[in-house]
């Protein structure tokens, strides 16, 4: 074998072992030892009601509950989906979400703890919808122990918001709610990466903040910019989707401004976090110089 044909097995067995690192770093939720914020209380957590006994231990050690007198704990129910968002009575709730709330500025951080059973929503995706349904400076922690859409997740999510007196709009939970249909239905059947979905979301509210339209008119204008600018390309029938969403949003007076300044936090919260991962922005190199002085030093003992 080759010199350069060992540095390259080389640096994809280096590759392969931060991506294992990687992965079980996100694997597991937050731990309890950074204490109880008595400002805000205890963590609440939310149980998809369909969750066997097992399943929900399985969600507990997913989400990082060691101690569950350490958290609120929910379930949350069909009904619970058709009180908050209109949804099917009969639908099964499995994925489960933990909430532990911020302070002011921290910005809306979402972290889907196995990623590989949310099978249709991003973390952009939920934060895009959550900031649409108003919630803010929080951590929301999300998992389930088997393969589903992710879908179920948002009204927990929304349960934990409604207890102990607090409440979130109900009109903005629906249009969240569509919001994320919506998003994954653009990846799923228009074929957009999903990265890519939550771009042009995120860049809509942007110009809409900017823009501050007045008619559905304008609305449809700013869509069409925007895809323009992605180099997009969506069905009419898609388009008339989006503004007739971005339409519903301006209609119920929706803090855009705010939305995108969010959303500009989580951006920014997820590039640290991967450098934090990496080490720093010079890390590959690091790892190629790493391997050619060990090369090197083979070549003088052996060549």
């Amino acid at each position: 074998m080759t010199y350069k044909k060992l540095l390259f097995v080389m640096v994809l067995l280096m590759v392969g072992f931060v991506s294992f690192s990687v992965s079980a770093l996100a694997s597991v939720g937050s731990n309890n030892n950074e204490g109880i914020n008595e400002k805000y209380g205890l963590p609440r957590v939310v149980y998809g009601e369909a969750l066997s006994e097992a399943q929900k231990e399985d969600v507990r050690r997913l989400l990082g509950v060691d101690d569950p007198s350490m958290v609120q704990e929910y379930t949350v129910t069909a009904e619970d989906l058709v009180n908050y968002i209109g949804g099917d009575p009969s639908a099964n709730m499995y994925s489960s979400a933990k909430i532990t709330r911020k302070d002011p500025g921290h910005g809306l951080v979402v972290n889907i703890v196995n990623s590989d059973n949310i099978t249709e929503v991003t973390n952009e995706m939920y934060a895009n919808a959550l900031l649409t349904a108003g919630v803010e400076d929080a951590l929301i922690e999300v998992a389930s122990p088997v393969k589903v859409s992710g879908h179920s997740a948002l009204t927990g999510i929304y349960k934990a918001f409604n207890v102990d007196g607090e409440s979130l709009d109900k009109d903005r939970m629906e249009i969240a709610n569509e919001e994320l249909g919506i998003a994954t239905d653009l990846a799923e059947k228009a074929g957009m990466d999903q990265e890519k979905v939550s771009e042009l979301l995120t860049e809509i509210k942007k110009a809409i903040s900017e823009q501050n339209p007045a008619t559905k008119e304008e609305i449809e204008k700013i869509v069409q910019e925007q895809l323009d600018k992605l180099n997009i390309e969506l069905s009419p029938e898609d388009r008339e989707l989006l503004t007739n969403l971005f339409e519903k949003m301006r209609a119920i007076n929706i803090d855009f401004g705010n939305v995108a300044s969010q959303l500009e936090d989580l951006a920014n919260d997820l590039r640290n976090t991967i450098e934090e991962v990496t080490g720093n922005t010079g890390f590959w190199q690091t790892v190629m110089d790493f391997f050619e002085n060990l090369l090197a030093e083979f070549r003088s003992l052996f060549g």
